[in-house]
Parts: C-alpha cells; structure tokens; sequence
C-alpha cells in the first residue's frame, strides 16, 4: 500500500450499476454510450443505508457543465490523500480488486464518509484508492 495524492477535484459523469457486482459491466457499456471513447474511467462505490453496494461507472467532464448539459448524474472526486494499491493486469484475477479494497479498508484513519475508487489508468490497470481523513 501507498499514499497517493489526487491533487484537484474532479467533476466525473456517471452511470450507475443496476446491482453489484453483477450489472457493473452494463454500467460501463452504457457510460461509453454516453460518452464514447473516454480514455480514463473510474469505478466509484459505497454502500447504502441497508449495506448493499452501490457502484458508478464514471468518466471525467470534458469540460465544465458537460454532466449538466447530457442530463447525466456527477460526483465529485475529491482531491486529497487518498490509500491506495496498484494492480497490473487486474483482469486475469477480477477478484484480486475486492482483495485489494478489503485490505485498503482495514487501514487506519480512512475517511468514514469516504468511498472505494478505482481509476483505470489503461486496459489493464488499475489503481485502488480509499480517501484519508
């Protein structure tokens, strides 16, 4: 684990998974539909007051308004210092990701009011954050 720091907020468009972890791929499909050939994702995901997960597949804002403007949700990644795990080729073990948040999670002074972060860098990886108080 290491600290990463995000340096500015970022305004991401999203597109939120009907359940997790199954609908995540479709949440994704849908986001490129949206807002096709984005470079850069993010999978952002909490849980609600009964425990469930809820995951958003986002991308950021080409420029401000653009949420506003396609009628699409935002969140506000927020900048600051965030734990965080690297994975290389995350998609030849898709389970190593919910390994690495439940370590992240285990770590001390994590933001309560924070969320599990994924920012996709590239095709195959990926970095895992958890926001510090």
């Amino acid at each position: 684990m290491e600290k990463y720091t995000i340096e500015r907020d970022i305004t991401v468009i999203y597109v939120q998974a009907t359940s997790f972890p199954m609908g995540v791929g479709g949440a994704f499909a849908a986001l490129d539909a949206l807002l096709p050939g984005r470079d850069r994702l993010y999978g952002i995901s909490n849980p609600d007051k009964e425990g469930q997960i809820i995951y958003r597949a986002a991308a950021e804002e080409a420029y401000p308004g653009e949420g506003k403007e396609k009628k699409a949700e935002t969140f506000l990644v927020r900048k600051g210092t965030y734990i965080s795990l690297y994975l290389k080729d995350w998609k030849k073990d898709e389970a190593s990701v919910g390994h690495a948040f439940r370590q992240l999670l285990s770590y001390p002074n994590i933001d309560p009011k924070g969320y599990c972060l994924e920012i996709y860098e590239n095709d195959s990886d990926v970095r895992c954050l958890v926001p510090l108080l």
